[in-house]
């Protein structure tokens, strides 16, 4: 059975953190790069991290240096610590495969809000 289980989110405020988690099936999760998406309103999702099955990780420019992504491969979970939160960043986080197909399967993501 597919799924992915995203949990972590909340309210925070500017610079504050948070540690996001997602819970994957292993016929997603093992042997595969694994990367945390973000879907702002009105905004199409986009990648912000990836961590590939040995460790290596590419970050997009708008959250190198705050966020970091990792992954336990004995418990199919991948994490992103994210770090100075600021404005830009409130969205809907969701966890998949890098790449990932047009018709993948999505968990339900979770809500990160920055606010004072």
């Amino acid at each position: 059975q597919v799924h992915l289980v995203e949990s972590g989110g909340g309210l925070v405020q500017p610079g504050g953190s948070l540690r996001l988690s997602c819970a994957a099936s292993g016929t997603i999760f093992y042997g595969y790069t694994m990367g945390w998406y973000r879907q702002g309103p009105g905004k199409q999702r986009a990648m912000v991290a990836y961590c590939t099955t040995g460790g290596s990780t590419f970050y997009a420019d708008s959250v190198k240096g705050r966020f970091t992504i990792s992954r336990d491969n004995g418990k199919n979970t991948v994490y992103l610590q994210m770090n100075s939160l600021k404005c830009g960043d409130p969205a809907g986080y969701y966890c998949n495969n890098v790449p990932v197909g047009g018709g993948a399967y999505w968990g339900q993501g979770t809500q990160v809000t920055v606010s004072t």
